[in-house]
């Protein structure tokens, strides 16, 4: 299954660049992680739960790092193993470039290609469930990953803080702790 679609973000590339190596903004990111641990240079390693049509699983595993360029791009590699209920295993080509927002501030137009494949109890369900899921997921993460560079939409004051262990991330908490605002 492949995919390929961007976003604008509302921060510099700087910004979201250094989000895209930050375990926890990854971490808040990833639709049900429960784990991420590691580090950029050695990879980091995930547990999450996620539920695909009837099939629920914990899956664990592998993401890296490579053909980084500095501030540009990078490609996310990563292998997941659910049990019986089968594997995932893909790459994602991420590509961040200068935008400005339609309200004339700087952001980042961020592009991304995934290339995934999926096996076991995973793939009998069939490709329509399994492009609609890979779909929301992606869609999913985007979102949670812009919401915790941005910040708020609705209330420019609002106060965001760094996520406390055990809770959810408020939004912008990144952007504020570079102090990009």
């Amino acid at each position: 299954m492949q995919m390929n679609d961007s976003r604008l973000i509302a921060a510099p590339p700087a910004v979201v660049w250094a989000a895209l190596l930050t375990p926890e903004v990854l971490k808040a990111a990833v639709p049900g992680c429960e784990e991420l641990t590691g580090s950029v240079a050695e990879g980091y390693e995930a547990a999450v739960v996620q539920k695909v049509g009837p099939v629920k699983a914990r899956f664990t595993g592998l993401v890296t790092f490579a053909d980084i360029v500095e501030g540009q791009s990078l490609t996310l590699q990563g292998e997941g193993k659910g049990g019986a209920a089968g594997f995932a295993k893909g790459e994602a080509k991420v590509a961040l470039e200068p935008a400005t927002l339609e309200d004339g501030t700087e952001g980042t137009k961020l592009t991304y290609a995934v290339d995934a494949k999926v096996g076991g109890k995973l793939a009998q369900l069939g490709s329509r469930i399994i492009d609609g899921f890979a779909r929301k997921m992606a869609d999913e993460f985007f979102s949670r990953f812009a919401d915790a560079v941005e910040g708020p939409k609705d209330s420019p004051d609002a106060e965001a803080e760094a996520p406390v262990e055990g809770e959810a991330p408020k939004k912008g908490w990144f952007k504020r702790m570079l102090g990009s605002d």
